[in-house]
C-alpha cells in the first residue's frame, strides 16, 4: 500500500532558514558563533511572528559532504552539542509543517528541489535568514534574483565572521541583487 504524501504548505511568502543548523567547527567558526546566536534568536523572534501569518518555513541545510545523510539526523546530532551549535539546533530546530532540504554547496537553489518546491508553494517572495551573510546567504540571494524572486533579508537574522564581511554583503544583496535589506522588526 502506498502511503499518501504531506502537502507542501501554500504560502506567497516563505521564510528559508540557511544553514543554521551548523557544527561552526572550522576556521572562523569561533568568530561567527556568537554573532549566530544573536542571529538565529532574531529569527526565532521572526519565524514566531510570521507563523501567526501563516508563513511557510523552508530550511536549507549543508549535508557536510555526507550524501547519506538526512535533515532530521542533522539536527538532531547538532542538538546535543554542548556549545552555541547545539543551542541554536535547539532554538531554531524545524517544528511540524516546516520543509527541510539538503544543500550539497553554498546556494539553497544550487542542485535542490528549492526552485521546484517554491512553485509548488506559490512562493513569490523568499525572507532569507542564516549563515553565513557573506557566503550561503549572499549566494542563495544571488540565485533567487536571477530567478526573479523577490528577497527580504532582515540584517538581523543574518551572521558573519566579522561585522565588515556582514555589512558588505548586506550592501551588495542591497544594491546589486536588489534585496530589501531591513531590521526583521519591520517586516510585517
Amino acid at each position: 500500500m502506498v502511503t499518501p504524501h504531506a502537502q507542501v504548505p501554500r504560502s506567497k511568502r516563505i521564510l528559508l532558514i540557511v544553514d543554521f543548523i551548523n557544527p561552526l567547527d572550522f576556521p572562523g567558526g569561533d568568530k561567527l558563533a556568537p554573532p549566530a546566536l544573536l542571529a538565529a534568536k532574531a529569527t526565532l523572534r521572526l519565524r514566531e511572528r510570521l507563523a501567526k501569518q501563516k508563513v511557510a518555513v523552508v530550511y536549507a541545510n549543508d549535508n557536510y559532504g555526507f550524501w547519506q545523510s538526512d535533515f532530521r539526523s542533522i539536527v538532531v546530532q547538532h542538538m546535543k552539542r554542548d556549545d552555541i551549535s547545539g543551542e541554536i539546533a535547539r532554538m531554531l530546530a524545524p517544528q511540524e509543517g516546516h520543509v527541510t532540504l539538503l544543500k550539497p554547496r553554498h546556494s539553497a537553489f544550487y542542485n535542490t528541489a528549492l526552485e521546484l518546491l517554491l512553485k509548488e508553494m506559490g512562493g513569490e517572495e523568499l525572507i532569507l535568514c542564516g549563515l553565513s551573510t557573506d557566503m550561503c546567504v549572499q549566494m542563495t540571494a544571488a540565485d533567487a534574483f536571477l530567478r526573479r524572486i523577490k528577497v527580504v533579508v532582515p540584517s538581523d537574522c543574518t551572521a558573519a565572521e566579522t561585522p565588515e564581511a556582514k555589512a558588505t554583503a548586506l550592501k551588495y544583496m542591497k544594491n546589486i541583487l536588489k534585496c530589501e535589506v531591513k531590521a526583521s522588526r519591520s517586516i510585517k
